[in-house]
């Protein structure tokens, strides 16, 4: 029988704060999916088949469709473990988008335009079922390391932020998992708003009205980060001090879902002649939410690439995004088994293509060929195990446990 591991012993016992971030883009999930499940193997292949990624990183966080990723890697199962192996991603992405982003459209344009006017593509239901299923009672406080999921309240105009950080000080976010997983996913024009109510330790009701947290953060890694520095800058003694712009001792992990090849973008020319209706619903798609999305994600991107080749960190810092998707691969929610099928290779071929960093000058993304996402990766994975390791020994409660390919062998 194999030994559990160990939790993660907190930063101020290691050398470095970890952090894995989830951009949003729905059944684009699987891309990372497909990253995030090598990623584990080679954790793995170091420390034993029950590694998984909640045991390695401080800080786990996700918006919309990286949102729902992040709960299945950090909710607990009744071993106390994580819910989901990141193996089992993709499998949930297969079974599972077809009934989420189900395709019945009318084969009159005209009824197709007066639904998306009248309400959501997609009335949610199966969505709110399979999550409520899966994630059953488990509430934000029971997550196996930190989480960070981005939200956007429409009744107060601002961001919501779910974080494991924000509990001690704020208790109503205390929601369950389920209700923050629908809420992140709640991209507008695509599926409803959702409504949930907690209560705090007092009893007292707090109500929420949110939708997608994409809206505010579709690339959550800076606003993971700022969570972290709040909680340094509170004093707490799981961290060891570092200045307030000091972020050489991050490890970021930075997830991208995909995005369209330049040339399928839209063009100025087009997008000119656009009213209301096409800035919603040009050609099928939904220019509006998806350029807002892409912008906000992209800004966050060329900020901590200009900040960590600034502290000569930028091997501390791995942005892995797919930016050459044409046709159905580029959409957040054609579920057809075509479809999702070469997500997962375009998941699997981006394994094999160089790292890409953003130029600061042209702000676009160029290949650095001394070396591929797969060796970045099981670079990490050896940091990662060797970080987790030092810990171990350093805190009064830390216990190495066995290393379990060793021990079966």
């Amino acid at each position: 029988m194999e030994t559990p591991r160990s939790p993660l012993q907190p930063p101020t016992f290691g050398d470095l704060i970890t952090i894995l971030s989830i951009d949003g883009g729905g059944v684009r999930g699987i891309i990372p999916g497909t990253i995030l499940a090598f990623l584990e193997s080679e954790l793995q292949k170091l420390d034993g088949k029950q590694a998984r990624l909640a045991d390695y990183f401080d800080v786990i966080s996700g918006t919309s469709t990286g949102g729902l990723v992040t709960a299945m890697l950090t909710a607990p199962n009744e071993e106390d473990r994580p819910l989901f192996a990141a193996s089992e991603i993709k499998d949930f992405y297969l079974e599972h988008c077809p009934k989420i982003f189900p395709h019945h459209r009318s084969p009159f344009p005209a009824a197709n335009l007066i639904k998306s006017l009248t309400g959501p593509k997609y009335d949610g239901e199966y969505l709110h079922k399979v999550v409520k299923e899966k994630l059953g009672d488990r509430q934000l406080h029971q997550t196996l390391t930190n989480v960070v999921i981005p939200t956007f309240d429409i009744k107060r105009l601002q961001p919501t932020i779910f974080s494991s950080y924000q509990l001690k000080s704020n208790p109503s976010t205390d929601a369950l998992l389920s209700d923050i997983c629908i809420a992140t996913s709640a991209a507008p024009t695509y599926l409803p708003a959702h409504h949930f109510k907690t209560k705090d330790t007092t009893e007292k009701v707090r109500e929420f009205d949110l939708i997608d947290g994409g809206v505010a953060a579709n690339n959550p890694t800076l606003v993971a980060m700022n969570e972290v520095m709040k909680e340094i800058n509170r004093g707490s003694p799981n961290f060891f001090p570092i200045k307030p712009t000091d972020y050489r001792r991050f490890l970021v992990l930075s997830l991208g879902t995909g995005t369209a090849k330049s040339e399928e973008k839209f063009g100025a020319d087009e997008a000119a002649k656009w009213g209301l209706l096409g800035w919603l619903t040009a050609e099928s798609s939904t220019p509006l939410v998806d350029i807002f999305m892409q912008a906000s994600g992209d800004m966050v991107d060329f900020h901590l690439a200009t900040l960590f080749q600034a502290l000569h960190s930028e091997e501390n810092y791995l942005r892995i995004q797919e930016d050459t998707l044409t046709g159905d691969l580029s959409s957040t929610d054609i579920s057809t088994k075509e479809n999702l099928d070469n997500l997962v290779k375009a998941g699997e071929a981006l394994l094999k293509k160089p790292v890409s960093r953003v130029n600061l000058d042209t702000g676009i993304c160029e290949p650095s060929y001394s070396s591929t996402n797969e060796h970045a990766l099981i670079k990490l994975a050896k940091i990662l195990s060797r970080e987790k390791q030092v810990r171990e020994s350093r805190s009064p409660q830390g216990r190495v446990a066995p290393r379990l390919n060793e021990q079966d062998a």
